[in-house]
């Protein structure tokens, strides 16, 4: 069962900042809540409390809240009322629709000298005959009852047939305690033959379970569970149609028996789920055999561009705008590039060899895409190439000859040429040096037009 603990207790004191000592006032509805302790413990000076549509069959643990002033247990499963001498501040105390019969219990109120309000509506002691002068007669204190003033005539008349009153509510109030024991006895026979039924469903679906894995455990697994779950399914739906289509009395026993099946069904629903997410297979990104695929799990639009000026490859991912980048996670590999998007992955194979090392990847600030640049592997400069299409295929031919002869005369030295360097030509190469790196650039070209008459200078190569 649900007791009320120190975390729900603080969660619902966030306007006094979770400090529970010093609450004043606390707001406990709707917890499913089957039993009422540690509150006179832990809150002390509470003046209201909210304990309304929750599963409390008893009012106890709230005798030491000796400033409570307004005690609401409205829709509950009390049957009768006690423990509240100790709330000497009490003046409204709300018990609508629970199962108080035991009319008599309310003379345990006698001693709540400032009680000024109460509500018993929807209660079945509210059927008897005398209910309202028997309440009025019993309780001095009271000013107002289920919401209608009592006047003092009213309080008068109730004091002068209260020895009538009092003998006929006790008559009843034993025909329904009587009735009350049946309906008990009746609620545990149910819930037994309930269980039983559930246990022998259990044990007859193991043994087919077990029979079922002998004949067919491999060659029919999957297509045996998925008849398995729509038969479960049906079983289930059958079973629910019962359940709610089933007169029962409304009682205590009846109400926690449908919150027990709600909260079994939804544990139900809860263990398909978290299985199915077990089951789910892994993604396969590389086969047995080394293979690795193509895949795109997220869904987003791409681009693989080969970029031959720069001699890399580009991915343009189109990964959402918002998308934190914390959430992103590149793996660039020599074949191939992996990015996980929220733990989706996105793998694509490569056209060629890159180098993982030297990629790069960046988001755009205006689509949020992802550019991861890529660059290859085999260093191919293609500039000069690009630049060669412009020209004539002899002045290309040229162009060759010239580098290879610059080349030669930079790695090699001819001895007819140079000759071992004296002083003073040392001098005069010193003072041409001086003069700047200019003018020494036009000398080393007009040199290279004397040996070669059809060579034309292209200031873009």
């Amino acid at each position: 069962f649900l007791s009320v603990t120190e975390e729900l207790v603080r969660r619902r004191a966030e306007h006094n900042n979770c400090e529970i000592f010093s609450l004043e006032e606390i707001s406990l509805h709707q917890h499913e809540i089957e039993k009422l302790e540690y509150l006179d413990k832990w809150c002390r000076d509470l003046k209201i409390l909210y304990l309304q549509n929750n599963l409390i069959p008893k009012i106890e643990n709230v005798g030491k809240l000796k400033k409570l002033e307004y005690l609401n247990v409205a829709l509950n499963n009390i049957e009768r009322i006690e423990n509240l001498e100790g709330c000497e501040e009490l003046k409204k105390l709300d018990l609508t629709a629970n199962f108080i019969g035991e009319l008599s219990s309310i003379e345990a109120l006698k001693y709540n000298i400032h009680l000024k309000e109460l509500f018993l509506v929807g209660n079945p002691c509210t059927e008897f005959e005398g209910y309202r002068q028997f309440v009025v007669a019993t309780l001095h204190q009271l000013k107002c009852l289920d919401s209608k003033e009592i006047e003092r005539s009213e309080r008068i008349q109730a004091l002068q047939n209260y020895p009538e009153v009092k003998q006929k509510i006790r008559e009843q109030e034993q025909a329904y305690l009587l009735n009350r024991a049946r309906e008990k006895e009746e609620a545990q026979r149910r819930m037994q033959e309930r269980k039983d039924k559930k246990q022998k469903q259990m044990e007859s679906k193991l043994g087919f379970d077990s029979s079922d894995s002998l004949q067919n455990k491999e060659n029919h697994q999957a297509e045996g569970d998925r008849e398995q779950e729509t038969w479960r399914t049906v079983e289930d739906d059958e079973e629910d149609r019962r359940f709610w289509e089933e007169p029962t009395p409304y009682t205590p026993e009846s109400r926690l028996e449908t919150h027990r099946y709600i909260e079994e069904k939804r544990r139900a629903k809860d263990n398909i789920r978290e299985s199915k997410k077990r089951e789910k297979p892994l993604q396969t990104l590389v086969t047995a055999e080394g293979k690795v695929l193509n895949v795109n799990v997220p869904k987003l639009h791409f681009s693989l561009k080969d970029d031959e000026e720069n001699n890399q490859i580009i991915l343009d991912l189109a990964v959402y705008r918002h998308l934190d980048t914390s959430l992103l996670d590149v793996d660039v590999q020599p074949t191939y590039i992996r990015v996980l998007v929220k733990g989706k992955p996105f793998q694509l194979v490569l056209p060629e060899e890159v180098k993982p090392d030297s990629s790069s990847a960046k988001r755009s600030q205006t689509t949020g895409h992802l550019v991861v640049s890529m660059p290859k592997a085999k260093e191919i400069i293609l500039a000069k190439q690009k630049v060669s299409t412009s020209i004539k295929d002899s002045d290309c031919n040229t162009l060759q000859k010239n580098a290879r002869s610059v080349q030669v005369e930079k790695l090699e030295v001819d001895p007819s040429k140079y000759s071992f360097p004296d002083v003073t030509k040392i001098i005069q190469k010193k003072e041409q040096i001086g003069q700047g790196p200019i003018r020494l650039q036009p000398e080393m070209i007009t040199e290279t037009k004397k040996s070669y008459v059809d060579f034309e200078n292209n200031e873009d190569v």
